[in-house]
């Protein structure tokens, strides 16, 4: 299962970096996060709106490898329209999965996010399919003082 993964995980990634959704400045954002990963070069600035407690738009801009971008793509078409707990907890699946190797995936558990599973087989990697998310994180947490690093 997990070369099928590997399989689907390319081709998304290819889309996604090809094409990325979502892609754009928004004006009317709440929340806004730079984020940097100083190992691949990879930033990346987060715009969050959220209106009681929900995600209701999401974007972001910047410049970053194929992994980072398609993961940030990915990201913010999964969490619109979340609560701020659900995309907390999404975060943490999200990193689980990409991070502990002994953790068995369960695609029903992830969805959409199965694809990004496949980042686990490239260790060096992971800190770019994560930026994105550690960028939500914080600006969920409304801790903006400074960018978000992945070191």
């Amino acid at each position: 299962m997990l070369d099928e993964i590997r399989d689907l995980y390319q081709e998304v990634v290819f889309d996604h970096n090809r094409n990325p959704r979502n892609f754009r400045v928004m004006d009317d954002a709440t929340r806004k996060i730079d984020g940097f990963n100083p190992l691949c070069g990879d930033r990346i600035t987060l715009y969050v709106r959220l209106k009681d407690g929900v995600i209701e738009d999401v974007s972001f801009q910047g410049q970053g490898c194929a992994i980072s971008t398609a993961s940030a793509s990915i990201m913010t078409e999964v969490v619109r329209g979340l609560t701020e707990d659900e995309a907390h907890d999404l975060f943490q699946t999200f990193h689980r999965i990409t991070t502990d190797q002994d953790h068995e995936i369960q695609l029903e558990e992830l969805g959409k996010l199965a694809v990004l599973a496949g980042v686990r087989a490239y260790p060096a990697r992971v800190k770019c399919a994560t930026l994105a998310w550690h960028s939500l994180e914080a600006a969920l947490k409304e801790d903006a003082e400074t960018a978000v690093s992945t070191e």
